[in-house]
């Protein structure tokens, strides 16, 4: 039996991963990436919800309605000026009319 070549999973480490057309996929976390990004290590590069590279700077639009405490950041709003940052919502920026907020960069698309 041949062993699976495949790396494993960027996300958890698994290493169950198996491939769907052009996408790796990981059974374990459901996590789906492309061998090209998995030649990238994860902490080089933000990505948005299309994989896109973001940069300081740059402006994006919000790809869906985003809740949080004092209300909805609606889909198709645009940021201007974001800024890159470690952790979980990895983009800092102001939006105009409700002020500074954290995004995940999987919920916005470069514009």
């Amino acid at each position: 039996m041949i062993m699976n070549q495949l790396p494993n999973c960027p996300k958890c480490n698994g290493e169950f991963t198996y491939e769907d057309g052009p996408l790796l996929i990981c059974p374990t976390c459901h996590h789906e990436w492309s061998l090209a990004e998995n030649l990238v290590p994860e902490g080089d590069a933000t990505r948005d919800a299309y994989g896109n590279v973001l940069a300081n700077g740059d402006s994006v639009i919000v790809v869906k309605d985003l809740k949080y405490k004092g209300g909805v950041v609606k889909g198709g709003t645009k940021v201007k000026n974001i800024r890159i940052v470690e952790g979980d919502h990895d983009i800092d920026c102001k939006i105009d009319g409700i002020g500074a907020m954290a995004l995940k960069s999987e919920f916005v698309k470069k514009a």
